[in-house]
């Protein structure tokens, strides 16, 4: 049995795992490269009976599916995957599974954009190893606004560790109740107020139809010009094109941003060179025992599936 293990940027899902152990029939490849042109990408996974995909990185629609008569199994890590066509998958009789995940990874990656954004980090980095010394005035958190957009699973945490910074939390999604904000010690707001009173705003809502875009140019101007926008999430929940304008004429103080519309994020793309950025490749779930959880329950997922046992079947 083949089994190929797809964009492992890093080159640790062999390290990750028992692969050998728990697979010792298997031929097991990892591909570092991002594969995006689809005719490469289905010349590359054509002798593969497993895959495994890391998130989102790789697409599955119908017609790479279709081009893949010897695929079987397709794992992917998390507990879901918007990117595979699973109606296609069940056609062709593919068998689709996820594996757990720590959601604290991207709460943990949140803060460290919005402390990061106010108090100048990477500046300040900078100009230290260009031989100077203090050059610009840092913000504050205490006593200000946190605007979470989707108080879910990590806008909920994230609200806790703002009240520990002394931070006022004001949420808004788009059925949030004011008794679920009040759970989590955050005030219900409108939209626009939201945008107008906070001091950093951070986007946690689930891309789907009816989200994406959801955040453009009213939001934008809506918000201070000492303020932050901060997008953990999924790129496409922003407009990129009224980002872009907010950033490059000044409308908000900065963005920090893990997410992108392309990913990943190409060379020549204007957000590389945008002021007042914090950027970051798409890592809020990215770490070591994110890792070791991830990769070991696809070799479990396989090793199930070969054994005929349950999977985790999405």
């Amino acid at each position: 049995m083949r089994v190929a293990v797809l964009d492992d940027y890093q080159g640790v899902a062999e390290a990750s795992a028992d692969w050998s152990g728990r697979l010792p029939a298997a031929e097991v490849t990892c591909f570092r490269e991002h594969i995006a042109d689809p005719d490469a990408l289905a010349a590359r996974l054509l002798p593969y009976e497993v895959v495994v995909a890391m998130r989102e990185r790789t697409p599955f629609p119908a017609a790479l599916l279709e081009r893949l008569p010897r695929l079987r199994l397709l794992v992917t890590t998390g507990g879901s995957n918007r990117s595979i066509d699973l109606a296609a998958a069940r056609e062709r009789g593919i068998v689709v599974c996820g594996t757990r995940g720590n959601a604290g990874n991207t709460v943990e990656l949140t803060w460290a954009l919005i402390l990061g954004l106010v108090r100048g980090v990477a500046a300040d980095d900078a100009r230290i190893r260009a031989g100077g010394w203090q050059g610009a005035l840092a913000g504050d958190l205490e006593g200000e606004t946190l605007g979470i957009v989707g108080l879910g699973r990590l806008g909920g945490r994230l609200a806790r560790i703002a009240q520990a910074f002394g931070m006022r939390v004001l949420a808004w999604s788009p059925n949030l109740t004011a008794e679920r904000a009040a759970e989590h010690g955050a005030g219900l707001a409108g939209r626009a107020d939201l945008f107008a009173q906070a001091k950093i705003v951070t986007i946690h809502m689930v891309l789907s139809e009816r989200t994406a875009g959801l955040i453009g140019e009213a939001d934008l101007r809506a918000m201070r010009p000492d303020a932050y926008l901060v997008n953990t999430s999924r790129g496409p929940l922003v407009r990129e094109a009224a980002l872009r304008r907010a950033l490059e004429e000044g409308w908000i103080a900065g963005a920090g941003l893990d997410v992108y519309d392309v990913e990943p994020l190409p060379a020549d793309h204007w957000l590389r060179r945008a002021p007042r950025t914090l950027l970051t490749p798409h890592v809020g779930y990215v770490s070591q025992r994110n890792y070791r959880l991830f990769y070991g329950d696809v070799v479990e997922d396989i090793a199930a599936w070969l054994a005929g046992a349950p999977v985790r079947v999405l």
